[in-house]
């Protein structure tokens, strides 16, 4: 009889051999198709993937455009000659390197654990360099060299930093630059930025970085898998150079300007109303950008302390009551409402009592007697804008032709950081207060006290609104762009128009007459009224609570009357109570209208003026 048992037991390797010849066949034909897909479907992909992975990509920095004044003769921001030092951990040999460090560290002349930082132990295996210095000078790259044998993975390549010319109140127009941080990499990365870029951090090396960074370059070279350069020539890309820049600023009466402030607290804006292009602005105190390129991080954490803070330019990030500057929005409202006859008369005192409180023009009693809009406006009669203020023209016009000069409004400069300063309305008061607006804040609001904060530069803009018959042009700093190489002009700023009121021109003409007063018969007689030019504005006197020192204001315009407005030229100061009180700003700008339009020197502006007597000890006002 046959025997199934082991035909059962001869057929079992059988089928586990045709199994697994299946199964062979099966794996043979998915890693076919799979080569298959890569080396003909898909090669030309892995072949670019590979040929990426052998080549790696560096980036070269672009040099930084330089900056300019006006007349493209006076630089104010280049760039000087310095390297970077630079370590490759991978050349470096196995527990080696603390001791490089220790040795690189003395030589640059920095502690060892700034270093430390930049190459955690992380990064001992890579052969990318890694930068550890910048800004160092010629001295001591000779001293790496005569040692570059035993300073192993060391390297140096030029590195031009920025250096900063002639600065004091240049600063805060042109700014600094200092790395990128982590945050604005984050907001700019898409705009091609990269970790280690240089980038502009205040004034125009901000507002304008996208034209002075330049185009960077690239150099492509063969690397091994741990990224060690193999021989032979790479691809380089040379980078561009940013875009130079020439700035509106004359440097002549930015000088005139910052010697006419001195060393008070306070921020000069001169600017020509026919365009809005920014002659000079003096913020004070200033700074010295040349501390981050030096890393003087002792002086910089001084100045961040400093109470009267450096760093914050005040012609734009500043706001203060307008004081009696504000009676210039209240004679146009007074004019273009007819609220109140020109010619009636109201009797100044020296006080007046409402809401149960004595309220005191700045002339004492007898006070300044019969008043029209014409005297009230020369000897800044304070009880004249009260009454008419609060009985005539009523704080809804009131704001509305504050608004209508541009208080509250940003300029919209081109300097990084402005802010919009403040016109108080009934309604904001009740929400901000729970309470009503009272007559009394009409009364404060008319001599421009109370909540009312006013910029710099919004009071230029106001100057310049009567001056051009109500139109206002937007303030700029960038006059042109050029070619780093040829000098060519690629662009140039031409004057925009920010607003132009409804008032009739005729309005701005008496505006002009009374201003004039304030000159040649009124607060400002003495200190203003100058044999060169004939000067029209407004003086101001903002009380902050103290019974000894004021906000001086003073914000004009010269000439009067000229058949040329490309000659008018529009200055705002204002001084802050911070310094010893002596009314400063009035002076101030008599002696840049003088050296303006004299065209002399500071010092030969206060001798033709006769002021030496009134020039400060030099040292800050306490």
């Amino acid at each position: 009889m046959p025997s199934y048992g082991d035909d059962s037991r001869q057929s079992r390797p059988e089928s586990r051999i045709g199994l697994l010849r299946i199964l062979f066949i099966a794996l043979f034909c998915v890693y076919g198709l799979r080569l298959f897909n890569m080396q003909i479907l898909s090669g030309e992909q892995y072949r670019s993937h590979a040929h990426d992975i052998s080549r790696r990509t560096e980036i070269l920095p672009s040099q930084r455009g330089e900056i300019y004044d006006r007349s493209y003769t006076q630089a104010l921001a280049l760039n000087a000659d310095s390297f970077a030092v630079s370590i490759v951990p991978g050349e470096v040999p196995h527990g080696q390197i603390p001791e490089l460090i220790a040795s690189v560290a003395a030589i640059l002349e920095i502690p060892a654990n700034e270093i430390d930082s930049k190459i955690p132990p992380r990064y001992y295996h890579l052969y990318q360099p890694v930068e550890i210095a910048i800004n160092v000078p010629y001295r001591l790259i000779a001293v790496l060299a005569e040692r570059k044998d035993s300073l192993p993975g060391v390297s140096w390549n030029s590195k031009p930093v920025r250096n900063y010319v002639g600065v004091g109140s240049l600063s805060h127009i042109v700014g600094y630059v200092g790395d990128i941080t982590r945050d604005e990499l984050t907001q700019l990365y898409n705009q091609g930025y990269h970790q280690g870029d240089v980038i502009g951090k205040t004034g125009i090396e901000r507002q304008y970085d996208s034209l002075l960074k330049g185009k960077e370059g690239s150099e492509t070279r063969t690397v091994d898998v741990r990224g060690r350069r193999v021989s032979g020539q790479g691809e380089r890309v040379p980078p561009e150079m940013g875009k130079n820049l020439v700035l509106t600023i004359d440097r002549r009466i930015q000088t005139l300007a910052e010697q006419a402030l001195g060393e008070r607290i306070g921020a000069v804006v001169v600017m020509r109303p026919s365009t809005g292009e920014i002659l000079a602005l003096v913020s004070y105190p200033w700074y010295d950008p040349n501390i981050f390129t030096r890393g003087e991080r002792n002086v910089y954490q001084t100045l961040v302390n400093d109470p009267n803070k450096p760093f914050l330019n005040r012609v734009i990030q500043s706001s203060y009551p307008p004081a009696s500057t504000f009676k210039v929005v209240m004679t146009t409202g007074i004019l273009a409402e007819n609220a109140f006859p020109t010619d009636r008369l109201v009797d100044c005192p020296g006080e007046i009592e409402y809401g149960n409180r004595q309220w005191r023009c700045h002339v004492r009693r007898p006070g300044h007697g019969r008043m029209n809009l014409h005297r009230a406006m020369a000897q800044s009669c304070d009880i004249y804008y009260w009454q008419v203020g609060r009985d005539a023209l009523g704080v809804e016009r009131i704001v509305s032709y504050a608004k209508d000069y541009g208080f509250g409004t940003a300029t919209g400069i081109d300097l990084p950081g402005e802010i919009e300063g403040f016109i108080p309305t009934p309604q904001w008061k009740t929400r901000r207060f729970h309470e009503k607006w009272l007559g009394g804040d009409t009364m404060n609001m008319s001599i421009g006290q109370g909540y009312t904060l006013v910029t710099p530069i919004q009071m230029a803009n106001m100057v310049s609104m009567v001056v051009n018959n109500g139109k206002v042009y937007k303030p700029y700093v960038l006059k042109e762009v050029r070619d780093p190489v040829s000098g060519a002009i690629e662009h140039q700023t031409l004057p925009e128009l920010l607003h132009e009121s409804n008032t009739d021109p005729k309005i701005f003409e008496s505006v002009r007459r009374d201003m004039r007063g304030v000159i040649s018969e009124g607060t400002a007689q003495f200190p203003l009224n100058i044999r060169t030019v004939e000067i029209a504005g407004k003086t101001g006197t903002g009380e902050i609570g103290l019974q000894d020192r004021w906000h001086s204001w003073f914000a004009a315009y010269a000439p009067y009357v000229t058949d040329n407005p490309e000659e008018q030229i529009v200055v705002s100061i204002i001084v802050e109570a911070a310094n010893k009180w002596e009314w400063w700003a009035p002076y101030a700008s008599a002696i840049i209208f003088q050296g303006i339009f004299a065209e002399q020197t500071c010092d030969e502006a206060v001798q033709s003026l006769d002021l030496r007597y009134l020039m400060p000890v030099q040292g800050r006002r306490e």
